[in-house]
């Protein structure tokens, strides 16, 4: 799901694709549904490698391929799945504004540290001391999406980053929806990836290549064409985390 910066009314179907790329950056594609009484700001913690300064982030305007989730769904037949297991890691300095870019049909920045939260709009930053109730987060950078109000699919946010845990893909999955960290959190996700190296007994592998049932160069390179994915069904209260998996780059 993620972490909102107001209360939200709710949110559900969140599908995230991940995919780490041979140089060490890991891209995610993320997408929901929600319904909000205002603007708010969705916030996702990301293990960015430290010092790698308020560029590191590049995001990746997916806004002609809204149906890029339904295509993934498209390469899988009906499927039961687990659900088990995850990971857990945010930082400190302030300064001028931070850079607001136009992504598709969002707002979005890139925090490098916790403190610099100070440098947003107050209505796109968690409530004072969230961070400091997650020290697991300490040395995170955090992708901000500012988000419209009202009742709808936000279509598919993209961006890349250096990981700092390049063996292994990174899935935001932390809930934060009402300015409260809780133990156990409702889960509604699908996770698709890219990846050698997977636990094929935890994923399903989709029969054919991504070419198959995608249009793969409207991913802008994030979706490798003749490449499997692997899908994973999170449902139910499971433990509130964020979810590392252990993935080799595949070229």
């Amino acid at each position: 799901m993620c972490c909102f910066s107001r209360e939200i009314e709710s949110v559900h179907n969140t599908r995230i694709f991940a995919r780490s790329h041979s140089d060490g950056r890991q891209f995610i594609i993320y997408a929901m549904s929600i319904s909000a009484k205002e603007d708010i700001a969705m916030v996702l913690p990301i293990p960015v490698v430290p010092g790698s300064g308020e560029k590191a982030v590049q995001f990746i305007a997916l806004d002609k391929y809204p149906t890029i989730f339904n295509d993934m769904e498209k390469g899988f037949p009906v499927y039961r799945s687990k659900a088990a297991g995850p990971f857990a890691a945010a930082r400190a300095i302030p300064a001028p504004k931070l850079e607001v870019q136009r992504v598709g049909s969002f707002d979005a920045s890139y925090v490098p540290t916790a403190a610099d939260f100070s440098r947003l709009d107050e209505r796109f930053r968690l409530p004072e001391g969230t961070w400091e109730k997650l020290p697991g987060y300490k040395g995170f950078g955090f992708a901000v999406f500012k988000l419209r109000q009202g009742n709808h699919t936000v279509h598919p946010m993209a961006f890349s980053f250096p990981s700092a845990t390049p063996e292994r893909l990174f899935f935001p999955t932390l809930h934060i929806h009402d300015g409260k960290v809780h133990e156990k959190a409702e889960f509604d996700h699908t996770l698709y990836c890219q990846g050698a190296g997977l636990k094929t007994g935890e994923w399903q592998e989709s029969p054919g290549i991504a070419n198959q049932f995608m249009t793969t160069d409207k991913t802008q390179g994030i979706v490798l064409g003749a490449q499997h994915l692997y899908k994973r069904r999170l449902s139910g209260m499971l433990t509130n985390t964020d979810w590392l998996v252990k993935a080799r780059a595949v070229v």
